[in-house]
């Protein structure tokens, strides 16, 4: 710390006589309180089927129409060799349909869609958040709720020309 001083000491004796010497100094303070969100994701119809011993008029998934989701149509199996050991498997899964009447006012989506995968986060707390700064350049900064932050900043700048 002393070197510095003495640096700075040195600097100013190197200047001339009339340099200029110029302060800036700047006081911020930033308030956030989180904002609410969801995030949905539309999933798909899936069918499949397998199996050992069986003869097949395959089935699998009937296009949709509008804003239904994709639907199944079954196929029809049969045992190849009567008596005999088989296996069989045959699943499916109904993927989402596309909401209708969905409506945004103000930045707002009234209704989340039903979809099968949604994340949703609360928004913030304001509570007791704040932040000001006196005529001296102090700064008080209060916490606040759950989703906010409070940053305050001080910068001083020195200029010798």
């Amino acid at each position: 710390m002393k070197k510095a001083l003495i640096a700075f000491g040195m600097l100013l004796m190197a200047a001339p006589a009339n340099a200029d010497l110029i302060t800036k100094h700047s006081t911020s303070v930033q308030l956030t309180v989180d904002a609410a969100a969801s995030q949905a994701t539309r999933l798909g119809s899936s069918y499949s089927v397998s199996g050992s011993n069986v003869s097949a008029t395959l089935g699998g998934l009937t296009a949709p129409s509008g804003t239904a989701a994709a639907t199944m149509n079954a196929g029809t199996y049969s045992q190849t060799t009567d008596g005999s050991a088989f296996s069989f498997t045959e699943s499916f899964n109904s993927g989402d349909a596309i909401p209708t009447g969905t409506t945004v006012s103000s930045g707002v989506v009234g209704t989340l869609p039903a979809f099968g995968s949604v994340t949703t986060t609360a928004g913030g707390v304001a509570g007791s958040l704040a932040g000001t700064i006196n005529s001296a350049g102090v700064m008080s900064l209060t916490a606040g709720g759950s989703g906010t932050s409070a940053t305050g900043q001080f910068v001083s700048e020195i200029t010798i020309r």
